[in-house]
């Protein structure tokens, strides 16, 4: 290069900049948007080393740094300190060989000898000089660097033409006196980018971080070990690669008339299927039909070290129906890529534990499976292109044959609304992970605490403290007998021998999140522009497991969340631009992104976000459910009377209901000198209305809400107990929660119904001390989903339809 003294600034080094863009023949993206990426060359590099010297220590070429778009904030920014460390140690050392130099110029090699080239020639000349100069170069770095010298010996055994196993005879004296390079591990998940990478390598977590650690803590001399092992690994998948729904659903290319069909937004459900071991529902989806034989998908999609670690983990379980269980079935229906909406699940606080579990498994195996493809994929492009002469690889990469990556790195998502649930899933994940009895689970002990259950000595203080109170039900205590917390979030790295919990976001895999821990950082890039979440905009694996505890929390903490997926990066972070997938760098990537929704019941909120938010490019598949209803679950003779309002459309109803209840329900109750009345809202928005309505009217009531305080909550309770309040208005959210088993109930007022049907019979059976026992329930046509989990399917229908407006069940 004729200017190797360029500085920071200069024009000469703008122009040059724009001069090093490549061809615009070869570009998909404008010209412009590259060169505004190209690398202000620091003075550290290009004032001391030569072009190619940079690339090997550096991990760049100067010559084409259009295929390393990182701007010199990216490169040094919170990372300078160290890097300046390095530089100052590499100096030091330079000195000292200079200063160890022979009289006669040769240097002293750590073996005894003498390189035929001085330090200096190295250094200024770079590749004009022999080969063997920089083997030279690395057999001295190597006395005092692991992955040096493992480089070297690569190198000299391939020039030698030595295999991996005589390679390996003799690897263990010139390794012994090696020092190990110690992996100081990655930053915490909690923190932002620019403070969690702290612990990962320099080079990594700013150049690229797709890097795969592969070597881990290990010794060097398993490096050829290895790559046997990988080349044996693609010879298993080999056939795989071929027919995988990983690079069928990734690979194809979307047309302008599949996007345009897509944002539409018109679904029609064109087959359907009966679903295993789950009477009175159905499968139902679009695109091409799902076959109910599952072996070619584990034959073909599943990667076969995890297929086998799955199979021994079933049979040592005692599983006896691997082959037609419900786990395998539902992989097969993930594998397809396809959005699914599971509204039918049966959790495991509610006697589901093994249909729960089972799901969990499958889904589990689905997205290690992804990140296994993916990771794969990279590491066998990477080997390829390094085999590549240096000249070749701009031509290469420009061709696009090496498309694999997306901005960033994370590509898979669980969102879960408990700490507890989290363990669940992470312990799992660890479980089936290939590698899991001898890998190394990095920061395992600060998980367990985190995610586990409480300390003794509070769970000590909750007994005694709950001894005085009516037990809670069991599906309750199964829920909430472990860790509560609702704001996390967590990264998870995998490498070849280690599971590392924790890890940077950018430098994740997968990451496991609640809503509210998703909002957080949201809400801190919105304040701070120095921190983002650009780590969202490449999942390509949406797992929402427990939906239908997400929305007894807040559910437009989801619609926000998935507004925040797949968005363009507002940073650069380090990737190489020539190998992200054209669909990103086109905007599409919520077309290729899978979004498994799982939940018990599913309402309005949860089919709008399947509806709007999920557009897959394989389509979606839907179960359908139709209910017998809990009404024998009621133990009382109580007479419930089902009163249907008229409402024009979803946006009246909630107008049409409070001036339903209003006109007809309230002055009944105003007139009445009884009290003990129990009014059940199923959402906070309509009982703020409700408790407005009330002191308008001056009614005698009290409040039981989900964010009412402990002190008026016992208040409250005794004095409609007493009689001193006569209504007492009381929400789905706060029943959820607490559980409270509410005395001197007379009558029931249910003024939506709740989205859980095991909370109707717990309700209607608080009426134990009453002498009418009468409940009134309010529903219309709207209400269906709500209505046929309690009552039916088949009595909704006929109530929805039917020219009564009053229905009696006793």
């Amino acid at each position: 290069m004729a200017d190797a003294c360029w500085r920071y600034g200069d024009e000469p080094h703008q122009a040059a900049a724009v001069a090093m863009a490549p061809p615009a023949a070869t570009l998909k993206r404008p010209r412009a948007e590259y060169q505004r990426a190209y690398l202000p060359l620091p003075p550290l590099i290009l004032s001391g080393f030569s072009e190619s010297f940079a690339f090997r220590i550096f991990g760049f070429d100067l010559a084409s740094l259009h295929v390393f778009p990182f701007s010199l904030s990216d490169l040094l920014g919170h990372k300078c300190p160290k890097i300046l460390e390095k530089c100052k140690i590499m100096k030091h050392s330079r000195e000292k060989l200079l200063d160890d130099m022979p009289t006669d110029g040769s240097l002293p090699s750590s073996t005894g000898h003498s390189l035929d080239k001085p330090l200096s020639d190295v250094v200024l000349e770079g590749d004009t000089k022999d080969a063997s100069v920089f083997d030279n170069l690395l057999k001295i770095l190597g006395s005092n660097s692991k992955k040096l010298a493992s480089i070297y010996r690569k190198r000299q055994r391939e020039q030698e033409g030595r295999s991996d196993t005589e390679e390996e005879e003799d690897s263990g004296s010139q390794s012994s006196s090696l020092p190990d390079v110690a992996d100081t591990g990655a930053g915490s998940g909690t923190e932002s980018s620019s403070e969690a990478a702290e612990g990962d390598d320099v080079q990594d977590a700013v150049v690229n971080p797709y890097h795969i650690d592969e070597d881990g803590d290990e010794d060097a001399t398993s490096d050829a070990n290895d790559f046997q092992d990988r080349e044996n690994e693609y010879r298993i998948d080999g056939e795989a690669a071929c027919t995988s729904s990983f690079h069928r659903h990734l690979g194809h290319d979307l047309t302008n008339e599949e996007v345009e069909k897509l944002l539409i937004k018109q679904w029609k459900f064109k087959w359907e299927m009966p679903a295993t071991k789950m009477p009175m529902s159905k499968w139902v989806g679009t695109g091409d039909p799902i076959t109910m034989d599952t072996s070619t998908v584990l034959a073909y999609g599943l990667k076969q070290k995890l297929y086998d670690n799955w199979l021994g983990i079933c049979k040592s379980s005692g599983s006896s129906d691997f082959g037609s269980s419900m786990q395998k079935f539902f992989f097969s229906l993930c594998h397809t890529y396809r959005d699914i909406l599971h509204c039918n699940k049966k959790p495991f606080y509610l006697k589901g534990n093994e249909e729960d579990s089972n799901i969990m498994d499958a889904y589990i195996i689905h997205a290690l499976n992804h990140v296994y493809w993916t990771r794969d994929l990279v590491i066998k492009n990477d080997s390829q292109l390094t085999k590549q002469q240096e000249d070749k690889k701009e031509e290469i990469l420009s061709g696009g044959t090496y498309l694999d990556q997306g901005f960033t790195r994370p590509k898979v998502m669980f969102l879960l609304p408990l700490g507890s649930i989290a363990m669940r899933v992470v312990k799992r994940l660890i479980e089936l992970t290939p590698l899991a009895k001898k890998a190394n689970v990095e920061h395992i002990n600060r998980f367990t605490k985190e995610f586990g259950a409480v300390d003794e000595e509070d769970e000590v203080e909750d007994e005694n403290s709950k001894s005085q109170k009516p037990t809670k039900p069991a599906d309750f205590q199964a829920l909430f007998g472990g860790n509560n917390n609702d704001h996390f979030m967590l990264g998870i790295k995998l490498t070849k021998r280690s599971i590392k919990l924790y890890s940077d976001f950018y430098s994740s895999d997968i990451i496991v999140a609640s809503p509210l821990g998703l909002i957080t950082k949201i809400g801190e890039a919105e304040v701070d522009k120095g921190k983002d979440v650009d780590y969202l905009s490449s999942i390509e694996v949406l797992i929402i497991d427990h939906a239908d505890v997400i929305s007894m929390q807040n559910w437009s903490h989801v619609n926000t969340v998935m507004e925040q997926l797949n968005r363009i990066p507002s940073k650069q972070h380090g990737t190489d631009i020539m190998r992200i997938r054209q669909w990103y760098l086109d905007g599409h990537a919520r077309f290729y992104r899978q979004t498994i929704l799982l939940t018990s019941f599913v309402n309005p909120e949860m089919n709008a976000l399947f509806n709007r938010s999920c557009l897959n490019h394989e389509g979606k598949v839907k179960l359908i459910s139709q209910y017998k209803g809990v009404l024998p679950k009621i133990l009382l003779p109580v007479r419930q009377v089902y009163e249907r309002f008229d409402a024009k459309s979803v946006m009246d109803a909630d107008d049409a209901r409070l001036d339903y209840f209003c006109k007809k329900v309230f002055p009944k109750l105003k007139d009445s000198i009884e009290g003990g009345t129990l009014l059940f809202v199923s959402s906070y928005f309509e009982f703020v209305r409700i408790r407005n309505f009330l002191k308008s009217q001056k009614a005698s009531f009290c409040l039981l809400g989900e964010y009412t305080k402990a002190s008026d909550i016992s208040r409250a309770r005794v004095w409609f107990f007493e009689g001193k309040r006569k209504i007492m208005l009381y929400t789905e959210r706060a029943h959820f929660y607490h559980r409270y088993k509410i005395r001197g109930i007379q009558n029931v007022i249910i003024y939506s119904l709740p989205e859980r049907k095991e909370f109707y019979p717990e309700i209607i059976n608080m009426l134990d001390e009453s002498k009418n026992m009468m409940c009134s329930i309010l529903f219309s046509r709207f209400d269906q989903f709500k209505l046929e989990r309690i009552v039916g399917t088949v009595a909704a229908k006929k109530m929805s339809s039917s020219e009564k407006g009053i229905f009696v069940f006793c």
